[in-house]
């Protein structure tokens, strides 16, 4: 059985899903058998052949996943909503038997998993009368610890504090933060990284810059934080 590991954002659009597929390219290319899962994606392309759920098929040719999309993800919705608005209008709701399910078929079929999350990490995944069900309760229910991605420039560390310490009050583990869109130039860039790391007290584990192919990052800690 393969190991997990979560990972969320401080909000929609920061680029977790491009930070994703470069952290499993980035497994893959020294050795580790890495998978990808999704509970939900919103906004898939509608195709001749139904939906295409983009964040899967970045990931699939970023990485070099042999997986099929079908396998990566379990609900695709067309509307580009929150997941439980789109499960509203398209009546298909998630259940999280089926996300225990399909969770536990990518651990069986790969060493490591990363889990990507939708959105931010207050994230209603499903809102209705018989179930309510946010990114947190998946989170708790597959036992994860987490990684956050944020943005590098003007007004992460209320982002990432905040994200945190909403976090931290439900007891789910953060085990470190990765920096999207940074310029190694910008005065305000590098000191966010300072200042998230003082006042959080915890590591910012890369920076990543705009077309960067690659992750610079610690292996050996990175995949210590799999469970």
């Amino acid at each position: 059985m393969g190991k997990g590991l979560f990972i969320t954002a401080t909000g929609t659009d920061i680029g977790k899903t491009y930070i994703t597929a470069l952290l499993a390219k980035h497994l893959r290319d020294n050795g580790f058998d890495c998978g990808y899962y999704k509970a939900a994606l919103s906004g898939a392309v509608e195709t001749e052949n139904g939906l295409i759920p983009g964040d899967a098929q970045l990931v699939k040719e970023t990485a070099g996943l042999t997986d099929s999309l079908d396998s990566m993800v379990s609900y695709v919705y067309k509307n580009a909503y929150s997941p439980h608005l789109a499960a509203q209008l398209e009546d298909n709701p998630l259940e999280m038997t089926v996300v225990k399910s399909d969770y536990e078929k990518a651990c069986e079929k790969h060493d490591f998993v990363l889990m990507e999350g939708s959105g931010g990490i207050v994230c209603p995944i499903r809102y209705d009368e018989k179930c309510k069900i946010f990114l947190e309760d998946i989170i708790k229910a597959l036992s994860l610890p987490t990684i956050i991605v944020a943005d590098a420039g003007l007004g992460t560390i209320n982002s990432v504090v905040l994200t945190v310490e909403y976090m931290k009050n439900r007891n789910i583990p953060v085990k470190g933060i990765i920096l999207n869109n940074y310029n190694p130039n910008s005065e305000i860039h590098n000191d966010n990284v300072k200042m998230v790391q003082k006042i959080t007290s915890i590591p910012v584990l890369s920076l990543v810059k705009n077309g960067d192919k690659d992750i610079d990052i610690d292996t050996k800690l990175f995949t210590s934080f799999f469970i």
